[in-house]
Formats: structure tokens, C-alpha cells, sequence
């Protein structure tokens, strides 16, 4: 049914174009189309035709930024029928592609299958492609930018990638790790039952889900709160490496059905001058309306305090940093920023966070839970020397380390060919894990 729907819709568009031919060639004086019909088939196409009720030149410049996707061929083989020994043929416009041997349409060619030569007309189709226009506010499709020698009609209609996957496919497939979106996907198969915080703090973090659960009502005209709060929500999650900022965010993202997407800052910054900010901007104007959570992991490489301008240096590294707030102010998901020292961000981010969420070491019953939670007991056994209330209490681990720890004495356990987990080997990992931090214990 999906294609059949869109093969009736690219017919639709070919009856235009030999119409529009006929006029411009003297053949015909009037253009005798019926106007579309939008079949309720059920298909993702006519979802979104039903949800946005293009208007008739709405409609045409759909079909023709769809059409090479879809059918290369369709502007090539109508002009063939008209001009068979081919040629110039300006009015159309149109160009042809680097790899794509057909004609792909212009906001020229728009014009001319909507407009004619008549000027008014010609006007009103390229108020489309205004900032304001839904085609634009919503990601359906924009004009190729060209250098302002050229004609700004003459850039190529481009559809957004997502937009044509997602209604011909019904799904958006998750953007791969690159320099162009420098963020991968983390997913965690944990689950809130694993998760051991002190109350206060797991209170703050699931106000964040309230959040997500009720943002659009809060915003709506119902509420009337939209004109008055900046879009998005921003959080910062800050403690010792270890307490479970980084789970929290997968967390939040697996009980909300939403993808979060890990920051690789290295990928991000740059020694070169304005390179962060085209960086940064890849990356919002990409997660932009999409629904992601986004974040930035030991955000005091780029979230850090403005100094004072020595050289040309510091004034451009502030720059970024303005731009960076700027961008978040204006980002309408969700931003967790994880830091290990709260006092390192800059005054300007701290003002701007909605929740500051402070992730302690845990304390001795928090460290008990998360020995027991950790510790394979359905598979291994414990020596009986082995007491994990007297571990909790001499030795303060984080999460992340005690999970170190018990994969280090489970491998020993595997090494030896046995499914017992031993004290020597579980104090061992310990003085590794406590070495870490340049602390020596006997």
C-alpha cells in the first residue's frame, strides 16, 4: 500500500509537469488538473499529509523533492517527451548531480511548474521556503544555499534525510558515530532495581522523568507557560567518578523510550579558531526536534569558566563557551551535563540548570547494596570467610569500582576452574581499585 500510495502521488506530480509543458509551449491555455485527493490508505504518507493539510503548491513542492528519491527518472523523461533531441531549458530550471544522472529540482523549477511566468505567483512559491514556513520549522525540506552571486532559487530542493525515512520506512535509523555527529548511542541493561543512590538524590533524578512525561502540556496553550519558560530542560549531574551520573542518564532514557546520545568532547573541541562552534552546531542543528537526551560527559572541557582575556586565545575560548549556552538555552530536549567538580562550570551554566543533582560517595548500607547487587550470587559462591558487611564498612568504593573488583575475583575464579569467589582475590581488587586513587592499604 506504501508504494502504490506514492506511485499514484508521483503520477499526480507528471500530469503537473506536462501540464505546466503544454502552457509554456503554446499547446494548451489552461492547466486542467484535478486537485489531489488524499486516500486514507492508512500509509505514513498520507499520516503525514492528514496531519499538516498542505495547501495544492505545498503539495506539488512535496512530490518534487521526493521525485529523484523516488522515481529518478520522472523529470528527465517528461522534459524528454516535449524537447526528445534535449537542449537548453532555463525556465525549468533543475540541475544535474555529481553521481544522479537525472534532473534534480530546483525552487526555480518549483516556480515554474507553480507559477509560469507570472511573476505574483512565482512570489508566493517562494514564500515556502521561509524560515517560518512549516516545511522549515518542522525539517521537511529546504533550498540548497547557494554564495549570493547565485540566485538563491536555483538551489537545489532538499528534502531532510529523516523526513524521507521515516515516511517511507517508519522509522528513523540512529545516527552513526562520526566527525559530522560526534555522539554515540549508550544504552544500559540495567534497570532502576540495580540503581543504588541516597533518596534525595534518586528524588531530583526522577523529577527529571516528570519533566519529560508532561513538557509538552506545561508548554501548550492549555497551561500557557510556553511564552514564559525556555524550551528544554538542563541538568547537572555532579560528584566523584563512579556514583552512577553516567547510568542515570541511560536510566532516564530506558524508562522514557528515548535515546541518549554520549558526547565525545575530544571530537568536539578544537585548538583551531571558530571549529568548536561549527562542531557544536552540527551536533544541536542535528539532534534538533528529534527527542534525543544529550550528554556531556566531564563537561568541564567545554563547560568550564570564562577567564579573563589575555590573548586572542582566551577571547575566542569564551566565545565558545557563550555560544555553548546559547545553544542549550534554545535546545528543546533534554541536556544532562556530568561534571566531578561542580565549582569547575562556568557561573553563567549554573544559573541555567533546572536540577543540580549531586551524585556522594555511598555510605556504608549504600555500599552493603551494592556489593550484594553486584556480586553474581546466582552463579558463585562466597568463601566463608567472606563477609561483605565488613567490606561495606572498611572500604569506601564507589559503584563503578566494586563492579571492578567483582569482575577482577570472578576472572581469578574462572582462571582456577571454580565458581567460588574468594577473600584473597576480592581484597586484591580492592588495593587495585583504591591504588587507583594513590591510596595504599595492607
Amino acid at each position: 500500500m506504501q508504494a502504490d500510495n506514492f506511485t499514484h502521488a508521483l503520477e499526480y506530480l507528471g500530469k503537473i509537469i506536462c501540464g505546466r509543458l503544454r502552457i509554456h509551449l503554446g499547446q494548451s491555455e489552461v492547466e486542467n488538473i484535478d486537485a489531489p485527493v488524499f486516500v486514507p490508505d492508512g500509509s505514513l504518507f498520507t499520516q503525514f499529509l492528514n496531519t499538516h493539510n498542505p495547501s495544492f503548491n505545498e503539495y506539488v513542492v512535496l512530490l518534487l523533492t521526493l521525485a529523484p528519491r523516488l522515481q529518478p527518472d520522472l523529470l528527465t523523461s517528461a522534459l524528454a517527451e516535449f524537447y526528445p533531441n534535449g537542449g537548453e531549458f532555463p525556465a525549468f530550471g533543475g540541475i544535474k548531480g555529481q553521481n544522479h544522472r537525472g534532473i534534480l529540482p530546483t525552487g526555480e523549477t518549483a516556480q515554474f511548474l507553480l507559477g509560469g511566468n507570472d511573476l505574483n505567483k512565482r512570489l508566493e512559491v517562494q514564500q515556502l521556503f521561509a524560515q517560518e514556513h512549516w516545511f522549515s520549522s518542522h525539517d521537511i525540506l529546504y533550498i540548497e544555499q547557494l554564495p549570493p552571486t547565485e540566485p538563491p532559487m536555483s538551489g537545489r530542493l532538499l528534502p531532510d534525510p529523516e523526513w524521507v525515512e521515516r515516511i517511507t520506512t517508519g522509522k528513523v535509523q540512529s545516527p552513526r558515530f562520526s566527525s559530522e555527529f560526534p555522539a554515540e548511542k549508550i544504552e544500559s541493561l540495567l534497570s532502576w532495581d540495580d540503581l543504588v543512590l541516597p533518596d534525595n538524590t534518586l528524588e531530583q533524578v526522577l523529577e527529571i522523568e516528570t519533566w519529560l512525561r508532561h513538557q509538552q502540556t506545561l508548554m501548550d496553550d492549555s497551561w500557557g507557560l510556553g511564552n514564559r519558560i525556555k524550551p528544554g530542560y538542563r541538568a547537572l549531574f555532579h560528584g566523584p567518578p563512579g556514583t552512577g551520573k553516567t547510568l542515570c542518564a541511560m536510566l532516564i532514557g530506558q524508562r522514557t523510550k528515548l535515546e541518549v546520545f554520549r558526547i565525545d568532547l575530544s571530537m568536539v573541541v578544537s585548538k583551531f579558531i571558530g571549529e568548536t562552534e561549527k562542531n557544536l552546531a552540527r551536533l544541536f542543528d542535528k539532534a534538533q526536534n528529534k527527542g534525543w537526551i544529550l550528554f556531556f560527559d566531564e563537561a568541564d572541557a567545554l563547560f568550564g569558566k570564562r577567564t579573563d582575556i589575555r590573548d586572542a586565545h582566551d577571547k575566542y575560548a569564551n566565545q565558545e563557551v557563550s555560544y555553548l549556552l546559547q545553544r542549550i538555552e534554545s535546545f528543546p530536549g533534554l541536556v544532562i551535563l556530568a561534571s566531578n567538580f561542580k565549582n569547575n562550570l562556568d557561573d553563567a551554566f549554573m544559573r541555567r540548570f533546572q536540577s543540580v543533582v549531586y551524585f556522594p560517595m555511598p555510605d556504608t548500607q549504600e555500599r552493603l547494596q551494592l556489593w550484594e547487587k553486584t556480586l553474581p550470587l546466582h552463579k558463585a559462591v562466597l568463601e566463608d570467610t567472606i563477609n561483605l558487611a565488613e567490606l561495606a564498612a572498611q572500604y569506601e568504593l564507589t559503584g563503578a569500582a566494586i563492579l571492578n573488583v567483582v569482575q577482577y575475583a570472578c576472572l581469578q575464579s574462572l582462571e582456577r576452574g571454580t565458581n567460588i569467589l574468594i577473600q584473597a582475590d576480592l581484597l586484591k581488587g580492592i588495593r587495585r581499585e583504591l591504588g587507583k586513587e594513590g591510596k595504599i592499604i595492607s
